[in-house]
């Protein structure tokens, strides 16, 4: 499949309905788009309830943005423990955290000058 060529709000909302696949919760944006020196445009943060929620929300979000545009993160971590999962897809970063790693990293709160989106769960 060819990539698409598409602005960084698609592929947030692409890596939204991902999480939403598997039941990812508090999921919120952070818009990065208006601060200076920052490593993306968007953070797409969300919450999984255990390992196995977690390594399956992060695979989800792979597969989804993977099948319906054709890309793939430039990188990725945290599988082995699967506590936070990043994935980089450049102009934008997803974090799949389990509630108390959020918490402790309060990544929000370090970029708490973005512009916040939080996105209702649909269960």
């Amino acid at each position: 499949m060819n990539k698409l060529k598409l602005t960084a709000k698609q592929l947030v909302e692409t890596i939204v309905e991902g999480i939403q696949e598997k039941k990812g919760t508090d999921i919120a944006i952070l818009d990065l788009t208006e601060l200076d020196n920052t490593i993306c445009q968007y953070f797409v943060i969300c919450n999984g309830d255990s390992n196995t929620q977690v390594d399956a929300v992060a695979n989800s979000v792979i597969d989804y943005v993977n099948k319906n545009i054709g890309d793939k993160p430039n990188h990725s971590e945290g599988f082995s423990n699967a506590e936070w999962i990043l994935l980089d897809y450049f102009d934008v970063v997803v974090h799949v955290f389990q509630r108390e790693q959020r918490s402790f990293y309060n990544l929000e709160g370090l970029w708490a000058d973005a512009k916040r989106t939080e996105i209702k769960n649909l269960f």
